[in-house]
């Protein structure tokens, strides 16, 4: 796929960063344009379920400012007020991703101030795309589970960034088409898959991108996907070990050098990110440190490489509020409640499965998860099953950005 084939918004110059809403009690500086001094930066990631079940859905519904899923998720990332968010589950089409910044995140929701986004990024999803085989071993070829990622139609289930700072579209790189045979060491099951499927299997199940996104004079590299969830698949657990070397392969584009050498974008770059690279990977991982169905190593190639900062994990009242309400298999999980992310039904129950990871030259000043307690206002956006907006949480980390830190590109 050649960059013609992609899409990126780009619009105005400068963006005003308006204050989050009182219950966040955050007041920031507004975004930059130049300068080499520190700034505070909001990086957030929101699987949003803005997906729908049929082609152009999603871009009717957003057509008009009433759709109200579509002004609750506004409504979220307005109160959160990220500098820089990542949308999973945000079906692919060009117009509807710029009908939800026209129609509804530049539009105040209910009290919430509006939020401009002068610049956004999307692009083709694997999902839906027919891959001409039987993946799913099933006696035939077609539907969901036969695409390159699962989608009843080609982009369902994708992903957009909107951010207050210039996207350098010059330099982003996608991974939509990179082989999973191509990964040394990969966990193809290859008893499963035949030869010419495994010849033609993608990585990906949606897409790998890297956005630098220019802050002042420096670069930080947004890093996003959304690997397919550990489940829906039998004992060859293809999907868990797909869902395992999605998350890897961040692992070793942050290392780059010799790790990264089997690295190859859509437009046949080679490799992963140099050394002092500021970076964030953020998505929807599928994988929790402790619970849930992922393979077990499976998210701390993430949380364990050393160029990634965990020193706070994002957290939330809300969180630990429902494992306790709703008990079951939640009573008997490992990890800490306060930080998931996902309320899902058992199994696997309520689960840490979203991630925003800065580098470890980004220093980390504040991190939370939007899940608010029962008792607050704002739990109308979480609320429970059948819930408002999404089955997950939107989690935010503030950084430090610049100051003499970070790679000029």
């Amino acid at each position: 796929m050649t960059r013609l084939h992609r899409y990126a918004a780009l619009t105005g110059a400068a963006a005003l960063a308006l204050t989050a809403s009182p219950a966040l009690a955050q007041d920031r500086p507004a975004p930059q344009g130049g300068g080499d001094r520190t700034q505070a930066v909001r990086f957030a990631t929101f699987n949003a379920s803005l997906n729908r079940g049929s082609e152009g859905q999603l871009e009717q519904d957003l057509s008009t400012p009433d759709n109200e899923q579509a002004r609750n998720v506004a409504e979220t990332i307005q109160r959160v007020d990220p500098d820089v968010v990542l949308v999973n589950e945000f079906d692919y089409s060009p117009e509807a991703a710029r009908l939800f910044r026209d129609n509804y995140l530049a539009v105040g929701q209910r009290g919430a101030d509006p939020v401009e986004y002068p610049y956004h990024y999307i692009a083709p999803s694997n999902t839906g795309v027919p891959s001409g085989h039987d993946l799913n071993d099933d006696g035939t070829v077609g539907g969901g589970d036969d695409a390159y990622g699962f989608g009843l139609f080609p982009g369902q289930y994708g992903m957009v960034v909107y951010s207050k700072y210039p996207i350098d579209t010059r330099k982003v790189r996608t991974f939509q088409q990179l082989k999973w045979q191509a990964m040394p060491g990969n966990r193809i099951p290859t008893d499963f898959y035949s030869p010419a499927e495994q010849a033609d299997l993608r990585l990906s199940s949606k897409s790998h991108w890297d956005l630098p996104i220019e802050i002042g004079n420096r670069t930080v590299h947004f890093l996003t996907s959304h690997p397919t969830p550990p489940t829906f698949d039998g004992p060859e657990d293809r999907n868990g070990r797909r869902n395992a070397d999605e998350i890897r392969f961040w692992a070793d584009y942050v290392s780059g050098g010799r790790q990264a050498r089997w690295i190859r974008d859509d437009e046949g770059g080679r490799g992963g990110l140099s050394q002092g690279t500021s970076f964030v990977i953020a998505g929807d991982q599928n994988a929790d440190p402790n619970d849930g169905d992922s393979t077990d190593d499976a998210i701390q190639q993430l949380l364990d490489h050393p160029r990634v900062n965990t020193s706070v994990t994002p957290t939330s009242e809300g969180a630990v509020e429902a494992s306790e309400q709703q008990g079951g298999v939640n009573a008997g999980h490992v990890g800490d409640p306060a930080q998931d992310t996902a309320d899902f039904a058992e199994p696997p129950g309520n689960i840490r499965a979203d991630y925003v990871l800065p580098s470890r030259d980004l220093p980390i000043r504040d991190a939370q998860v939007f899940w608010p307690a029962s008792g607050d206002p704002l739990s109308r956006l979480t609320g429970s099953y059948p819930f408002p907006t999404s089955d997950h949480r939107m989690v935010w980390v503030d950084t430090e950005v610049g100051g003499g830190r970070g790679q000029r590109d």
